[in-house]
């Protein structure tokens, strides 16, 4: 650390941490609860902490904040939410988006460690009887709707989904999503891919994956989505698991809160508000009439990012950097400049998500669909840390109505 910045009262997350006792990541947690100040060094990569604040709070002890209103307590280690970002087991998740392989996240996320390669096959049987189950459907039906048929079809066929050791459950987790991924009717020709991304886009895209770019844009997206905390479909996803439901219920259970308006079903909000903007000049008119209807604008603000959402920051550049100039890309930009003018929130990464998928072409409902199967990694972490606990999560109502007589 430089002296400069020793004299300035700010010193950097290792010197922190180490203050308070604490994993760095735990400091991010607390900037977003208020507790400390942070800023970034003049190099740009590195957070800074107030170090008035640190020893203050070092002999103080930790916070215990109590649970506010609609909130449950669980002690997790592997999601920390920032100011802006969250950090996987310590980790910049946005960083990680830049280059890492969705696999090596989900890797990172089960075990902590940069583990070694292991092959991401779906059961055959489990995919034949997945495609099966879809033959009586809408041709038009939206992926997300398919992926609950999917997974209870994954489901029946897989002998060994009762074990739930660490080992058997991410075995199971990466059969578990190139199943969900695979058993998706396939949008394009394009043949077979490794990567689980690569895999995906040929089931959401009508075009093979020609731009790299746009592709790389499309992964990161997976992984800025893998995994957010105690979002509600984690919460749902914990408390089947701590009853020991097995890995393919704890995915369906996530699955059922995930498709929430309120949640991952807002990017099909932000896609359906980009799709009425036929061209930039639109955006005004569209907005109007929503904020005049009384309606919520999708893809803006957040609960926990009040001053802005970095992965919806980070999307957005990566799909200008990969299609400057497209006409879904300009209109998209018409938006952010209406919202701004009208002084909405922040947009968050719902917004930035439905424009990939319409700078990409990906058909209706992508966008859902993809955070659906980035979240499986999530709620399989999750799950693995209440498999190792001993008894089933048990929220307590505090009753509000008559009296017992």
């Amino acid at each position: 650390m430089a002296e400069e910045e020793q004299l300035s009262g700010w010193i950097d997350a290792k010197a922190a941490a180490e203050r308070l006792g604490v994993k760095p990541a735990t400091l991010y947690a607390y900037v977003s609860r208020g507790v400390l100040r942070r800023r970034h060094a003049p190099d740009g990569r590195r957070s800074l902490f107030d170090a008035a604040q640190v020893e203050e709070l070092a002999r103080r002890g930790r916070p215990r904040r109590p649970p506010g209103p609609g909130e449950l307590a669980i002690e997790s280690a592997i999601t920390a939410l920032g100011a802006d970002r969250h950090y996987y087991r310590g980790r910049d998740a946005l960083e990680m988006a830049g280059s890492r392989a969705f696999e090596d996240v989900a890797r990172w996320l089960w075990h902590g460690r940069d583990a070694r390669e292991e092959p991401w096959r779906a059961r055959a049987d489990g995919v034949a009887a997945a495609v099966a189950a879809q033959s009586g459907l809408p041709p038009d039906l939206l992926p997300l709707d398919r992926l609950h048929l999917i997974v209870a079809a994954l489901a029946a066929t897989d002998p060994l989904r009762h074990h739930l050791d660490p080992e058997g459950v991410t075995a199971t987790g990466r059969a578990l999503i190139a199943g969900l991924v695979e058993a998706l009717p396939a949008a394009n020709r394009a043949p077979g891919a490794e990567r689980v991304a690569e895999r995906l886009w040929n089931r959401l895209c009508p075009r093979p994956p020609e731009d790299a770019g746009l592709l790389r844009a499309f992964e990161a997206a997976m992984i800025l989505l893998a995994d957010h905390e105690l979002a509600a479909s984690t919460v749902a996803a914990r408390v089947a698991a701590s009853v020991r439901a097995d890995p393919y219920a704890v995915v369906a259970s996530g699955l059922g809160v995930l498709s929430g308006p309120l949640h991952g079903g807002a990017s099909y909000g932000a896609e359906r508000l980009l799709a009425e903007v036929s061209d930039p000049a639109s955006a005004s008119r569209v907005i109007g009439e929503r904020l005049r209807g009384g309606e919520r604008v999708p893809g803006f603000g957040h609960a926990v990012y009040k001053s802005g959402d970095g992965r919806a920051a980070l999307l957005m550049d990566l799909v200008r950097a990969a299609a400057p100039g497209h006409d879904r890309l300009a209109a998209a930009e018409a938006v952010l400049d209406e919202a701004a003018r009208r002084r909405l929130p922040a947009p968050n990464v719902d917004f930035s998500l439905a424009t990939l998928g319409a700078v990409a072409g990906l058909v209706p409902g992508a966008g859902e669909a993809l955070f659906a199967v980035a979240r499986t990694a999530g709620w399989l972490a999750h799950a693995l840390e209440e498999y190792g606990r001993r008894g089933p999560l048990r929220p307590r109502a505090v009753y509000t109505g008559p009296e017992p007589s």
